[in-house]
């Protein structure tokens, strides 16, 4: 039998050893794509959705005009990237955010800590059905429409009356709200709690 020239051999094992690395490489950046890809699709296969849009210059603007005046402890209720948080930290509150997301969780304490507010805005991940409000005097939310009337009642449950809750893209479904200001996907709906809730109970 007519045995294969060793240059031949050598470039076969090479061809073999280049698939194998090219199929390793291949498989180490789906699974790495899939690492960075899931935190941000899961939350649009749970039962209320709740995906991530950044909110915008006038939206934060609006937000902070909205706190204007206030005092204690903040919550922004599916904080994103961090840009709320951070932007009332400058403005000297205590403020904190959490997000399902650890990548965005992540980015948001980078973010913190290189604007120089870290001591003052705290991210954390956590689902926030599981989270209690109970003291927080300022909240607010970036929701989606299935989730406020659930959301409200939560906030009904656990927070005290002099809170305010400011509500951003969509309002809340039964309180009326004590401020509005923006257009569009700007609008941010402030609402005192002890005003909504006195309204509702007299409907």
């Amino acid at each position: 039998m007519r045995q294969a020239p060793q240059g031949d051999e050598d470039t076969s094992a090479q061809r073999r050893a280049w698939g194998l690395l090219a199929a390793g490489g291949l498989g180490a950046s789906l699974l790495a794509l899939h690492a960075v890809v899931t935190p941000f699709v899961m939350p649009a296969l749970r039962r209320v959705c709740l995906p991530f849009v950044p909110a915008t210059s006038a939206q934060i603007e609006n937000v902070l005009e909205m706190l204007r005046g206030r005092r204690g402890p903040l919550v922004d209720i599916g904080s994103g990237d961090g840009r709320i948080v951070i932007a009332a930290a400058k403005r000297g509150f205590k403020a904190v955010g959490y997000e399902l997301n650890p990548w965005l969780v992540w980015y948001s304490r980078y973010r913190a800590w290189r604007d120089g507010v870290h001591q003052n805005a705290k991210f954390y991940i956590s689902d926030l059905w599981k989270v209690s409000f109970s003291h927080y005097t300022n909240v607010v939310i970036f929701g989606v429409p299935q989730m406020m009337p659930q959301l409200e009642k939560k906030l009904e449950e656990e927070l005290q009356h002099n809170a305010r809750v400011i509500a951003c893209r969509f309002p809340f479904p039964c309180w009326i709200p004590d401020h509005t200001t923006g257009e569009g996907i700007d609008t941010v709906w402030a609402y005192d709690l002890k005003t909504s809730m006195g309204v509702k109970q007299n409907a």
